[in-house]
C-alpha cells in the first residue's frame, strides 16, 4: 500500500526591515510636503500595536523592523535634535518591549551633531537593543558622504550594525531644475517614481567613492527599493570608473560586499533576478515599505519567485538574521 500521508511544508519565516512608523512629537516637526496630515495613512504610521499586528498576520509577517518615517531627524538642527531623537527612541523602545516578539528597532540619528549621533547610536544598539539606524536623504542640504558624518559610520562599524540609507524629498534645487515642469501632473516623479531613487543611489555611490570603507571596512550598508537602480547600472559605472585617468575604487567589491538591499516597495521578478546575479542572494533581505505599500502582496510574490526554496528563506529572514544578529 503506498503511503498517502502529507506533512506540510514547514512555515516560512517572515522579517520585514523597513516598515516606518511615526512619533508624534517628532512628526509635529515636519514641515511643507513632509507635514504630517491627519487621514487612514497616518493613522497606521501612528499605531504601533494590536492593528499593526493584525495587519502583519494577515500577511504571514512575523516582525517588522520599525524606523521612523522620513526625514526624520535629518532637517532639525542640534539644539533640537539631539534630546528629541533621545525621547523618540526611548519610545520605540518601549513599544517594542511591549511587543519583543514582533518589533525591533532602527534608531534615529541627530545627523546635525554627528558625534551625539554616534553616541545615540551606540546607546541605542547597546542599551536599548536596536539593530542598527536609519538616515533620510540630505542632512541640512548636505550629502551623507561628508566626513562631517564619519563619526557615525566609525561607531556603527565599531558595533557591527548597518545604517540604513532611506529616501527623502530631493535637495530644493534639484526640485526646481529637474521636476518642476511635471510635478503638478505627476507629484510622485518628485518622490517615489524617481526622485527618492536619484537622490538615495547618488548618496550611495558618493560614499563608496568617499573612501569611508577603506577607513571602515567593515561598514554596513542597506539600500531599499532593490538597490535604489545601482545593482542594474553595476557593470557600467565599474567599467567607466576604471577607464584611464581616474582614481582607484572597488566600486564592485564595495557594493557586494558592504551593501545589502531589500525588496522595500519593489515587487518585480526580473529586477530581483537581477540583484541576485550581480550581488548574491546573501544581500537581498525583504521589506514591505509599510505602511505606504501592502503587506499581502509583497509576500505573495515572495512566496512566488523563481528561486529555490532555500533561497527565498534567506530573503525571507535569514539574511536580516545574520546581519542585524537577531
Amino acid at each position: 500500500m503506498s503511503d498517502t500521508s502529507y506533512s506540510a511544508p514547514p512555515r516560512r519565516s517572515v522579517i520585514a526591515i523597513e516598515e516606518h512608523y511615526w512619533d508624534a512629537e517628532m512628526a509635529q516637526l515636519f514641515t511643507g510636503s513632509e507635514a504630517a496630515r491627519p487621514g487612514p495613512l497616518a493613522d497606521k504610521l501612528y499605531d504601533l500595536g494590536d492593528k499593526r499586528i493584525a495587519a502583519m498576520d494577515a500577511a504571514g509577517i512575523d516582525l517588522q523592523v520599525l524606523s521612523h518615517g522620513a526625514p526624520s531627524a535629518q532637517r532639525m538642527d542640534a539644539d533640537v535634535a539631539v534630546a528629541l531623537t533621545r525621547r523618540v527612541n526611548d519610545r520605540l523602545h518601549a513599544a517594542i518591549q511591549a511587543h519583543p516578539s514582533r518589533f525591533a528597532g532602527f534608531a534615529a540619528l541627530p545627523t546635525a551633531d554627528p558625534a551625539a549621533a554616534a553616541d545615540e547610536l551606540a546607546r541605542c544598539v547597546e542599551t536599548l537593543g536596536f539593530k542598527g539606524a536609519m538616515l533620510h536623504g540630505l542632512a541640512h542640504g548636505v550629502f551623507l558622504d561628508d566626513k562631517r558624518f564619519w563619526p557615525i559610520y566609525a561607531r556603527a562599524a565599531q558595533l557591527g550594525v548597518p545604517i540604513y540609507l532611506h529616501p527623502s524629498t530631493p535637495h530644493a534645487a534639484v526640485t526646481s531644475a529637474y521636476y518642476d515642469d511635471y510635478a503638478a501632473d505627476f507629484p510622485t516623479v518628485v518622490r517615489p517614481a524617481w526622485g527618492f531613487t536619484v537622490e538615495t543611489a547618488t548618496t550611495a555611490l558618493r560614499l563608496i567613492l568617499s573612501g569611508v570603507f577603506d577607513a571602515h571596512p567593515g561598514l554596513q550598508v542597506v539600500l531599499g527599493h532593490l538597490g535604489e537602480t545601482l545593482p542594474f547600472l553595476l557593470w557600467r559605472i565599474e567599467a567607466s570608473l576604471a577607464r584611464p585617468g581616474q582614481k582607484q575604487v572597488a566600486f564592485r567589491e564595495i557594493l557586494t560586499e558592504n551593501f545589502s538591499v531589500t525588496t522595500s516597495g519593489f515587487f518585480s521578478t526580473p529586477a530581483l533576478m537581477c540583484c541576485v546575479m550581480e550581488l548574491g542572494v546573501d544581500r537581498i533581505l525583504f521589506a514591505v515599505d509599510w505602511p505606504f505599500v501592502d503587506n499581502a502582496p509583497a509576500v505573495a510574490w515572495m512566496a512566488g519567485v523563481p528561486l529555490c526554496e532555500a533561497d527565498r528563506q534567506k530573503i525571507f529572514s535569514g539574511n536580516a538574521r545574520r546581519l542585524l544578529r537577531m
